[in-house]
């Protein structure tokens, strides 16, 4: 007897059925990590405000908490990925810790006359202007992060490290010089974003179009 278009499948005998495998639980090592990041960004701040804001002990323990939660951004997204661990509490918890801790930095650092304004201005204004226009396309696709960006993260987390620890001399000036590169690619990689958004927008209109 043939069976029906949305009739199962008979199954082989022998064979067993293919396992459908479980969703992965909010609470894996990923998530952990991801946590354990969102949960540093006060103690960073409390650290990085400490005694002043300009006590070298106080501002060497925060940077090791800085690093801390840099660490855990390298690996929380890459456990996901490879473990089958990717959650949508994830999806949304990861780039929120990023630009927590970041934007905490960055932030503290301009209020304690370390770094100038302009620079926490054009780093925030472009990570929350990208974040914005990753929604405006979400309906066409998705912007996936090209090695620029990652090179800009990687620049930014070094240079802004630098900043939280109190140095001198040639290591003052290598800082400054890197955190003039982490701006340089802060803009040319949202210039290139910005133009990957326009022409999948584009090219989504043009398929909507030629669907109707």
């Amino acid at each position: 007897m043939t069976k029906g278009p949305g009739a199962p499948a008979a199954a082989h005998p022998g064979r067993p059925a293919a396992a459908v495998p479980p969703a992965p639980g909010i609470w894996n090592i990923a998530n952990m990590l991801t946590m354990l990041r969102l949960l540093l960004v006060p103690v960073f701040v409390a650290l990085l405000f400490a005694d002043g804001g300009h006590d070298p002990k106080w501002r060497s323990v925060a940077w090791a908490s800085f690093a801390i939660a840099m660490i855990t951004d390298l690996f929380d997204g890459e456990l996901a990925r490879r473990k089958g661990l990717v959650t949508d509490f994830g999806k949304i918890a990861d780039p929120i810790a990023d630009k927590a801790i970041m934007g905490s930095a960055l932030i503290g650092l301009s209020v304690l006359g370390d770094l100038p304004w302009w620079v926490t201005a054009v780093i925030l204004a472009r990570e929350l202007g990208i974040t914005l226009m990753r929604f405006w396309v979400i309906r066409y696709g998705v912007i996936p992060a090209s090695r620029g960006g990652k090179l800009k993260t990687l620049t930014q987390g070094i240079a802004v490290g630098m900043y939280v620890l109190v140095l001198t001399g040639w290591l003052a000036s290598a800082r400054a010089v890197l955190m003039g590169l982490a701006v340089l690619l802060t803009v040319g990689t949202a210039v290139d974003y910005v133009a990957q958004a326009l022409r999948l927008r584009r090219e989504g209109l043009a398929a909507e179009r030629a669907g109707r």
